[in-house]
């Protein structure tokens, strides 16, 4: 029986998703995780423990592993687990992309300098250390721009400034983020800042499979929220697009090429991409990248998608990790998910509204994610959302209605 290996951090949502659509499909998973499970003496083969923080021995313990328990393939959830996934499907022989570009998508300045080599739209940008003095080349940037930390993710740290003083107020704020962060060990965090011009427009959210260097469209999310800062919180995610033919073919195309030109042949994407209006102060009107990850969709959005005989977004992915033919369609009902966000910061203490809220009609499912009594931190500092509310409709328009009704029936008491 075919056994995949899912290195997934302790902390992700996605666990049991993935756990249950293995065994949907009859596949023998181990979850490799950064934490030693209660229970890993006992279910010989069925959780391992791995050092995410050094590759090298992430790598060398799943050889290890592999030699008691064959693993037929290994699917990460992150840019963190992707590299080691990456080393070790190198080693063992298993389907992969390179380590090399896997590095390169998950952090922002490596996937910019690349972009830019081949002149597919893009943000100009500049880079800076947190040892730099910020007043040299404040007066030099063109605003708006947007600050950002290279490899974290959720939009944590991401700040928007429009003049000077926003722009040195933005870098020692994530100035002191990262170094917190570095200071309480967090190996992987890199000490520097990406400066980037503000894109205008429009932003949406692509799901795909990329197979032999083609791109297999999953889904495209519209993000009906202004995405225009200070912070870049999201909140809905609407699918099927609204957007026109021409555009969502223009979209494909641009992340094909991007994938292609960084060496992403295989395995799930997620993109992010702002389509700039025409009439713009520019030539490149149309879609530009702002972030393409080896790697399926954060949290628990893939819980809004279905496709063709129930199938989840992690079923596919697993049938494409082990080889088989994936074309799935996605079903006919419009689905969406809210991020809810977080208010301000402090101690959740008290959640009113969610039988109101879960009895609005289309709403598909309520989860809360941040515990009563747990801390609420919001961006940028923060990278968690209070929870995810999902619902389906005839409509995108529909599905959008319902999202806002049910967060408008929700108060959350934070101390």
């Amino acid at each position: 029986m075919a056994r995949l290996l899912l290195l997934i951090p302790s902390t992700s949502y996605r666990v049991r998703d993935f756990i249950r659509a293995a065994h949907r499909l009859g596949i023998d998973i181990t979850v490799g995780s950064n934490e030693r499970q209660v229970l890993e003496s006992i279910s010989e083969g069925q959780t391992v423990t791995i050092n995410f923080s050094d590759i090298k021995i992430a790598t060398r313990d799943i050889i290890a592993f592999h030699k008691n328990f064959p693993v037929t393939s290994i699917i990460a959830v992150d840019d963190t687990t992707g590299i080691i996934a990456a080393k070790a499907s190198e080693a063992l022989g298993l389907m992969h992309n390179s380590p090399e570009t896997v590095q390169t998508a998950g952090n922002k300045l490596l996937l910019r300098k690349k972009l830019s080599e081949i002149d597919v739209p893009s943000p100009k940008f500049k880079r800076l250390a947190l040892s730099d003095n910020p007043n040299l080349i404040a007066h030099e940037i063109d605003y708006p721009c947007v600050l950002k930390p290279l490899n974290l993710s959720a939009s944590q740290g991401v700040i928007r400034a429009n003049d000077t003083k926003e722009f040195l107020t933005a870098f020692n704020r994530i100035k002191t983020l990262l170094l917190s962060m570095l200071e309480s060990h967090q190996k992987n965090v890199l000490p520097e800042i990406i400066i980037e011009d503000f894109v205008e427009g429009e932003e949406v959210a692509v799901e795909g499979l990329m197979v032999d260097g083609k791109l297999t469209v999953l889904t495209m999310f519209d993000k009906p929220d202004p995405l225009e800062g200070p912070y870049f919180e999201e909140t809905i995610y609407i699918t099927p697009s609204r957007k026109p033919a021409k555009v969502i073919q223009s979209i494909k195309n641009l992340i094909e090429q991007a994938a292609n030109s960084i060496g992403l042949v295989h395995g799930p994407i997620h993109a992010e991409i702002r389509v700039q209006p025409s009439g713009q102060n520019t030539n490149n009107t149309g879609p530009w990248i702002i972030e393409i990850a080896a790697r399926s969709i954060g949290g628990l959005c893939s819980r809004s998608l279905r496709f063709d005989d129930k199938l989840t977004l992690e079923d596919i992915i697993i049938r494409h990790a082990l080889g088989e033919p994936v074309l799935p369609e996605r079903e006919k009902q419009a689905s969406g998910v809210m991020m809810i966000p977080i208010p301000r910061a402090g101690t959740l203490k008290r959640i009113d509204g969610m039988l109101e809220a879960q009895a609005i009609n289309g709403v598909t499912e309520i989860t809360i994610t941040i515990p009563v009594g747990g801390e609420v931190i919001p961006l940028p500092e923060g990278n968690k959302y209070l929870g995810f509310i999902f619902a389906k409709s005839t409509t995108p328009e529909k599905t959008e209605k319902v999202l806002r009704t049910a967060h408008s029936k929700l108060n959350f008491s934070i101390d």
